[in-house]
């Protein structure tokens, strides 16, 4: 136990390890810990912030909603070209080649910032317009158009954290990309009271404070990241002379990133259709789906990070040419987030009615909630493996594949069996939550027998 210990203390440290070579189980420990805690901290800010912008009134919550909305397509945008800086970057390391594995982080920010660019002076000018355009009445509008101008306008923020943080996490320097958040997020948690509120000296400025804050909170993250970054970490440093276009690199990444961006805009629009279908029940079921969702969301952000330990271990170690390796890597992060999320699925599955009356009294949106997060808690086991198999798909570079498995299972196989079990065969709502832990049972099982068949380990990056 005491090695067990001294290793969570390594990894919140942050030390040069070569994770070609450390022993899996400790290799696993090590970029999971700092990468689980990173993801622990988005998922209090997202409830946190939505705490404190609750207390504005429910056209500020709205504001808030369709903003985010809105930035579901730069967050798209975001873990795409992600996925190509962790494949990448984790490749060059792999084979030892710190060089090559800079020059490509470098490629990877000057395609945030060229995108960021014009998005920011769209989003700046045409907030309003924009809200309008998403069906916002005017009192949304009158509440949220300044939110909406700054979020939109300052998405570089958003932007340079998920490349930056990739490329630390793709060259095995865990800890620092957990900083970087914690940084970001805890300024934003600190900041988002005081800038709504008025406390102190700071003016009053209700939702758009909540913006304010965000901003300034992710703008000195990715300040202390590009500092980090010119600096260096254990693994990675980039100096003055990899600061240059490099075609060739940038079109791989961005072959690696478009389809990523895919993949992960398959996933995020089917959630919305899922919404869709529900909302013929009505706000009830709506509002009950919804928080149990957020609750699920809320578990599963800090399992992200053992799925994330995968991709990186997965692409050193194709780089180093141990496939082999790779492999275990991949079955024993996945055992160990099984254990994770079976804990957690118990847990929900148990004290469902008073986690979902910790956020509603209603009776009627309680049932439905306790029931949608039951139903979907019971699919666990099934996701620990799922998530997991598709990072390390990404990680490898083999990014077509879990594209693939998310157009056949939630497009194709989620969606109309939803319909199916909810409208057509009288379910109502269970039947949409039943069609959810399917489908995703579904993903884990297509993709543990496509991994176990080994063709991700010739790709090549």
């Amino acid at each position: 136990m005491s090695d067990f210990w001294e290793s969570v203390r390594e990894a919140l440290r942050g030390s040069r390890q070569d994770f070609t070579q450390v022993p899996i189980p400790r290799a696993v420990l090590l970029l999971a810990v700092p990468m689980i805690l990173e993801m622990g901290m988005e998922s209090l800010f997202v409830v946190v912030d939505i705490f404190w912008v609750s207390r504005r009134g429910p056209a500020s919550v709205a504001a808030v909603g369709l903003t985010e909305a809105m930035l579901t397509l730069i967050y798209t945008v975001g873990i795409g070209l992600a996925i190509g800086a962790t494949a990448t970057v984790a490749r060059r390391i792999g084979e030892k080649d710190p060089e090559k594995a800079a020059r490509s982080g470098v490629q990877v920010i000057l395609l945030g910032i060229v995108l960021a660019i014009p998005i920011a002076i769209a989003g700046a000018l045409l907030a309003p317009r924009l809200l309008q355009w998403m069906g916002a009445k005017p009192d949304v509008i009158a509440a949220g158009k300044g939110y909406t101008a700054i979020m939109l306008g300052g998405n570089a923020t958003i932007l340079l954290l998920f490349l930056g943080n990739a490329i630390f996490r793709g060259a095995g320097d865990a800890a620092i990309a957990m900083r970087v958040l914690w940084l970001a997020n805890g300024l934003n948690i600190l900041l988002g009271p005081c800038f709504i509120f008025g406390l102190g000296p700071l003016p009053e400025l209700g939702v758009t404070g909540a913006a304010i804050a965000t901003n300034i909170g992710r703008g000195t993250g990715v300040l202390y990241l590009l500092y980090r970054l010119r600096r260096g970490g254990a693994h990675i440093r980039i100096g003055a002379e990899h600061l240059k276009l490099e075609f060739q690199t940038m079109m791989t990444v961005l072959r690696l990133s478009g389809t990523g961006m895919l993949q992960m805009l398959v996933g995020m629009t089917s959630w919305l259709l899922l919404v869709r279908i529900l909302s013929g029940f009505g706000s009830v079921a709506v509002a009950g789906y919804t928080i149990a969702i957020r609750i699920v969301i809320f578990a599963l952000l800090p399992s992200w990070g053992l799925s994330n330990a995968a991709a990186t271990l997965v692409g050193q170690n194709l780089g180093a040419g141990n496939p082999d390796r790779a492999e275990q890597a991949v079955w024993k992060a996945g055992f160990y987030n099984m254990i994770f999320l079976g804990v957690l699925g118990t847990a929900f599955v148990i004290f469902a009615g008073p986690i979902i009356r910790a956020f509603t009294q209603e009776p009627d949106v309680v049932a439905i909630g306790q029931n949608c997060l039951r139903t979907v808690s019971l699919g666990f086991l099934f996701y620990a493996y799922g998530m997991v198999m598709g990072q390390a798909f990404n990680g490898a570079g083999a990014v077509w594949t879990p594209t693939f498995i998310n157009l056949f299972c939630f497009w194709a196989w989620q969606l109309p069996l939803a319909y199916q079990l909810a409208h057509r065969s009288g379910w109502g709502p269970p039947g949409l939550f039943a069609a959810i832990t399917i489908s995703w049972s579904t993903y884990a099982v297509i993709s543990a027998a496509i991994f176990r068949r080994g063709r991700w380990k010739l790709k090549k990056v």
